[in-house]
């Protein structure tokens, strides 16, 4: 018997929320883990192993995960248990007494985002019309980056006015993290993923995806590897504080990125809506080699308000729209092995990039890792360019 369609925001609303309770557990331990890590005796080095080897073995995870969703015609089942093994590695992280705990106990976390997201992607694309399609993944981002405000924020009044130490932060946030998962159980399967496609042969591998699909693959894997981890900008930002200091303006930076993210994510998916997706992106990568740039000379409070600013813009304006630019060039039957194969190849880049930026930063200083991350990125959007004009995007 053909089932009903389900009514988009539904679907589209209950991510967001299973999306914003995680974040809010994410978030308290994202301002305060580099300045762990260094509590522990890492070095630039660490902080770039431990902000790149997650995403990678996320990135190879998420190919695997997509193609797999795919095959059953499931997504649910991966998104459930993608938040769960995440909320776990939360919890775990509280019991870390050396810098390798913490880079094994984020990798696990890491790879909770590996199985869920090119499902949950894919949820998203089902659950709207392509004309709206930008709209529905900045929904989706806002209530993601709101959970990251709201994280954030807690984390410091935790700290601030209760006294926690990090190891406390990291319990709570997991706890948090476990009730992300009630949402999740009312989230229904779209009509088209109810069917078992087993007339479909999938590979994985960019054989299958369509030319465009490809170049664009190439281009922000460029990106990619200049979008380092955010951890070096937190670690920045410490460097004009000293004692407690030290700990809560960083904060309070992380604060401020990612309430402008909240705050542009769904005008920056209604704008790639109206005037296209591939503006969008290149008005966001620029926009990173920019910030990147003006990290380097940053010399007041006031400045690197508007830097983590300018930084939130940039992701508001990026992160969201490029599944959604997936989305749009991949057809439906692979669009969860689209968005694994693209989310793998640009997190396969994070690790190198992690690296480079630490060695960058325990050989050189700032300096190099910042000037890195601006020349990167400045390539990228010479491609992106170039690739419009010949028409091969």
């Amino acid at each position: 018997m053909a089932q009903s369609k389900i009514p988009s925001k539904r679907n589209i609303y209950l991510l967001g929320l299973v999306s914003f309770i995680n974040d809010i557990g994410s978030k308290m331990i994202l301002p305060i883990l580099p300045l762990f890590v260094k509590s522990l005796g890492g070095s630039g080095l660490a902080v770039g192993l431990i902000g790149g080897l997650g995403e990678t073995i996320a990135a190879l995870l998420k190919v695997f995960a997509g193609h797999i969703s795919d095959k059953i015609g499931k997504r649910k089942p991966f998104v459930f248990f993608g938040y769960g093994i995440a909320a776990i590695a939360k919890l775990l992280l509280g019991i870390a007494t050396v810098w390798p705990h913490v880079l094994i106990l984020r990798s696990i976390e890491r790879l909770g985002k590996g199985v869920r997201q090119p499902a949950r992607d894919a949820l998203l694309a089902a659950s709207t019309t392509k004309k709206a399609r930008g709209r529905g993944f900045g929904i989706h981002r806002a209530f993601d980056s709101g959970g990251a405000i709201l994280g954030s924020l807690l984390a410091l009044i935790l700290f601030w006015s209760f006294g926690f130490g990090f190891r406390e932060i990291f319990i709570f946030a997991g706890l948090i993290s476990m009730f992300s998962l009630l949402p999740a159980v009312f989230i229904k399967e779209p009509s088209e993923n109810l069917k078992r496609r087993k007339a479909v042969v999938l590979s994985i591998s960019l054989r299958s995806l369509p030319r465009n699909l490809k170049a664009f693959i190439l281009i922000a894997s460029i990106f990619a590897l200049a979008n380092f981890s955010y951890m070096f900008f937190i670690l920045r930002s410490e460097q004009f504080f000293t004692k407690e200091l030290a700990v809560v303006m960083p904060i309070l930076m992380y604060a401020i990125y990612n309430t402008i993210a909240t705050c542009f994510a769904v005008p920056a998916g209604v704008l790639s809506d109206k005037v296209g997706r591939k503006r969008v992106l290149i008005f966001g990568y620029a926009l990173f080699a920019l910030v990147s740039l003006s990290f380097i000379y940053v010399n007041s409070l006031i400045t690197m308000m508007l830097l983590f600013f300018l930084y939130g813009l940039f992701f508001a304006f990026v992160d969201a729209n490029e599944r959604a630019f997936v989305s749009d060039m991949a057809p439906k039957e692979i669009r969860a092995t689209a968005l694994g194969t693209f989310q793998a190849a640009t997190g396969l880049a994070l690790l190198p990039a992690g690296v480079i930026a630490g060695l960058l930063w325990d050989s050189f200083g700032f300096t190099a890792t910042f000037f890195y991350g601006f020349l990167l990125a400045l390539i990228a959007v010479l491609m992106f360019i170039i690739f419009d004009r010949l028409n091969l995007l």
